[in-house]
C-alpha cells in the first residue's frame, strides 16, 4: 500500500523520488509532533486544574454522570435503581514510586495534547495522501476531515462521562467476600492507564461511520455485504467491547456494546443512502 501511494504521488509529480516523499513524510510527521507538544505545553502549565477537574471527575461524588444518573432515574419514577455509587477510594490514589508523580503529569499533558490536536494532526495525514488519491476518491472522502475528528471527540466523550463512571465505580466498589479483609488501594498509574484506554478506545470505535461511509463511496463494501455479516459484526463489537472495558462485568460491556451496534446500523443506513445515491448517478450517466 506504502509503494502504491508513493508511485501515485510520483505519476502526479514525475519530479519527486522516493526520498523526496520520505521527506515530505517527514515534515509532516514533524508539524503534527510540533502540534501535539505545544498543546501538551499548554496542558502542562495548566496541570493543577486539569487533574483536579477533569482527570479527577469520574473519582469525584459531584460528578455530573452520578448527578445525572440519580435524576434520571427520579425522573423516571423508579427510585435509585439508576444511581450509581461512586468510587470508594478512600485515602485517594497512591503513588508507589517517586517519579511517579511527574511521570504521569508528562503522560496527562501528551494525551491531552494529541486530543487537543486531533484534527491538525489528521489534516497533516490528509494533505500528505490527498495527492496519491483519484478523482472518485477525492469525492468519496469530501469533509472528512470534519467527520472524523467529531466522531473522534464524540467516542472521547464518551468514554469520559459514560463508560469510565460505570467502569470505575463497579471496580472500586467490588468486593470478595463478606470479611472485608481486603482493602483496594488504587495506584495513580493504574487508574490513568484504565482512563487513557476507555477514552481512546471509544474514540477509535466512533470512526466506524466515517470508514462505512468511504468504503462504500469507494466500492469496497456494500449495504447487502454489511447486512449479511451482521451476526458476525456484533460478535466482532462484542469482543471490542471487552477489549475496551477493563471491568469484566456484563453492565460494562453491554454500555460500550450498544453505542457500537447502534453506530453500526447507523453504518448500514449510511452505506444504503451512499449505495443508492450512487446507482442513481450510473444510471443518469
Amino acid at each position: 500500500m506504502a509503494i502504491s501511494l508513493f508511485n501515485r504521488r510520483k505519476t502526479d509529480n514525475p519530479e519527486m523520488t522516493f526520498v523526496d516523499h520520505l521527506e515530505e513524510l517527514r515534515w509532516h510527521i514533524m508539524r503534527s509532533l510540533i502540534a501535539v507538544i505545544v498543546g501538551a505545553i499548554v496542558v502542562f502549565i495548566n496541570i493543577d486544574w486539569i487533574f483536579d477537574q477533569i482527570i479527577a471527575g469520574p473519582l469525584q461524588k459531584d460528578f455530573y454522570t452520578y448527578k445525572a444518573l440519580c435524576d434520571l432515574s427520579t425522573w423516571l419514577g423508579v427510585g435509585d435503581s439508576l444511581c450509581l455509587p461512586p468510587p470508594s477510594t478512600e485515602g485517594g490514589l497512591q503513588t508507589t514510586t517517586f517519579g511517579s508523580q511527574f511521570m504521569t503529569s508528562i503522560t496527562i499533558a501528551f494525551v491531552g495534547g494529541f486530543i487537543f490536536a486531533f484534527p491538525y494532526i489528521f489534516w497533516e495525514f490528509w494533505r500528505f495522501v490527498k495527492p496519491a488519491l483519484s478523482p472518485k476518491e477525492l469525492k468519496s472522502t469530501r469533509g472528512a476531515i470534519f467527520f472524523v475528528s467529531i466522531f473522534f471527540f464524540l467516542g472521547i466523550s464518551f468514554g469520559y462521562f459514560l463508560l469510565a463512571p460505570f467502569t470505575f465505580s463497579f471496580l472500586a466498589n467490588y468486593t470478595i467476600g463478606t470479611s472485608h479483609i481486603l482493602i483496594a488501594r488504587p495506584t495513580l498509574a493504574d487508574y490513568m492507564e484504565n482512563l487513557i484506554d476507555i477514552m481512546i478506545g471509544s474514540a477509535l470505535a466512533f470512526q466506524l461511520p466515517v470508514i462505512s461511509y468511504v468504503l462504500t463511496r469507494i466500492g469496497l463494501i456494500t449495504p447487502s455485504f454489511l447486512k449479511t455479516y451482521r451476526k458476525y459484526s456484533y460478535v466482532a463489537i462484542l469482543v471490542i467491547a471487552a477489549i475496551i472495558t477493563p471491568s469484566p462485568d456484563w453492565m460494562s460491556q453491554m454500555i460500550v456494546f450498544l453505542p457500537l451496534a447502534f453506530l453500526y446500523e447507523f453504518s448500514v443506513i449510511i452505506s444504503v443512502r451512499v449505495f443508492k445515491r450512487q446507482q442513481e448517478k450510473d444510471k443518469n450517466w
